[in-house]
């Protein structure tokens, strides 16, 4: 169990990094935005959905 928690941790820091360097980027060139509208969405949904899953399972183990 405890390997999968830091799995689960290690992808959201992956994904946090990735996000935080995509997302300036992206509002800061131009007409980006209407490209990449749903991939920052869909990337800032799944890094929610991480950090409640990571919290249930880190739930489970204490």
């Amino acid at each position: 169990m405890v390997i999968a928690i830091q799995f689960l941790v290690l992808t959201l820091v992956i994904l946090s990094i990735l996000l935080v360097v995509g997302i300036p980027v992206v509002l800061a060139s131009p007409k980006q935005w209407e490209q990449s509208k749903n991939l920052i969405l869909v990337g800032s949904g799944l890094w929610a959905g991480l950090v409640l899953l990571t919290g249930f399972m880190n739930s489970l183990t204490t």
